[in-house]
């Protein structure tokens, strides 16, 4: 679908998924013994297994039908598309150690004594995680967390095949399907998707509200604040927590311009690889428009400090698929704080010589630990209270 096609679909509906259809993998009840006689074996996924199944299972990662088999991923890891030449950021697979498992098994996939779907193996084979960190991370460095990830945690071989879902994890956080959010939203107008894995302080808030009004957006438009709830960098606030500041941050603010959901993805911190997945996502969850920031999914060597993506990476090559992808960036203004006019622009704030007022991530932690308190123009009071408690 091209990308004036995918618009004009906007304009009476929300935005079709990218290849046309929605997949949803999920078995009816009554079929559910059946098809587990069919299965012997079974798999015990981890977290991350475990948000792939999930977006796999409900159309998220729509057009695919379950995991990738060598040739596909071979070729998303090469260039970033699968063999019929779609566009995807990042490989869909599944690890395992297991040596006896057989192509056109069945095989069960469980999560924390949930049976979550039945893999059909269609491909088995051992990856050279070497080409996969180089092409899709940009680097073998272990100071990569992504990098660390596929060959610390990833296990030896791949399986690629078609799901039947039984069961969506259960979680201490709900995570709507994209059926589900589509059903929110506006059908003649633009959403605008705001991706983050943080908690969001005001700067955020100013970000993707003033999203509304860019240029390429229609007016009466409304933004899916979609965070991701599953695993990210070690040093980041856990799942559990980020979602509960949103739950409170969603009740205090109550502005009928956004729709709120968590997404369980595990993000990769690929930079521009991920910018395009996140994109690929959106569009399965009905966005038309895609907030993407400076150094988005970027991430730096913990020994030198030095980044592994420039800061307009991921923005550039986000621009370069989004015509494909039937979908249109919204680049993240860069907003300060000022004493005088409050959130402006960097650019006007330096032009007009207003005093910017300067808070860092480590100082927030430290004034957080130290019990101080935190100004309100830098984070909402009902987030550094859910920080606090925990």
């Amino acid at each position: 679908m091209t990308f004036k096609q995918a618009l004009s679909n906007s304009r009476s509906e929300v935005i079709a998924a990218y290849g046309g259809k929605l997949e949803n993998l999920m078995l009816k009840k009554d079929s559910h013994e059946k098809i587990l006689q069919s299965a012997n074996k079974t798999i015990e996924c981890s977290d991350r297994n475990a948000c792939d199944i999930e977006l796999l299972l409900i159309g998220g990662f729509s057009p695919l039908k379950g995991f990738m088999n060598k040739q596909n991923y071979e070729s998303v890891v090469k260039k970033n598309r699968t063999c019929d030449g779609r566009l995807f950021g990042l490989p869909i697979v599944l690890d395992t150690n297991r040596q006896d498992l057989d192509i056109g098994e069945k095989v069960i996939l469980s999560y924390k004594e949930q049976k979550l779907a039945i893999l059909t193996i269609n491909d088995i084979w051992e990856p050279d995680k070497v080409l996969e960190a180089k092409g899709c991370y940009g680097t073998t460095s272990l100071e990569h967390p992504a990098v660390r990830m596929i060959s610390m945690e990833r296990k030896k071989f791949y399986l690629g095949g078609d799901l039947q879902g039984l069961e969506l994890p259960k979680r201490i956080f709900p995570c709507k399907t994209p059926l589900e959010v589509r059903k929110t939203l506006p059908k003649d107008q633009d959403v605008v998707a705001f991706q983050c894995r943080n908690p969001i302080h005001r700067a955020h808030y100013e970000l993707f509200t003033q999203a509304l009004h860019a240029n390429n957006v229609t007016k009466d438009a409304v933004v899916l604040v979609h965070p991701t709830c599953g695993p990210t960098q070690q040093d980041d606030i856990p799942g559990e927590i980020r979602f509960q500041t949103y739950e409170r941050l969603a009740e205090e603010v109550n502005n009928p311009m956004i729709r709120w959901a968590y997404l369980p993805y595990s993000m990769h911190m690929a930079g521009p690889r991920e910018a395009l997945q996140h994109m690929i996502i959106r569009r399965n969850y009905g966005c038309s428009h895609f907030i993407i920031g400076r150094d988005m999914a970027g991430c730096k060597s913990q020994l030198t400090g030095e980044d592994f993506y420039g800061p307009y990476d991921a923005q550039n090559f986000a621009k370069e698929c989004a015509e494909e992808l039937g979908m249109q960036t919204v680049p993240s203004l860069n907003l300060v704080y000022t004493e005088e006019e409050g959130y402006v622009t960097a650019s006007h704030a330096e032009s007009t010589g207003l005093n910017i007022r300067k808070l860092s991530g480590t100082q927030f932690r430290k004034m957080l630990r130290n019990g101080e308190e935190i100004p309100e123009w830098f984070a909402f009071r009902s987030v550094v209270e859910v920080l606090r408690s925990a």
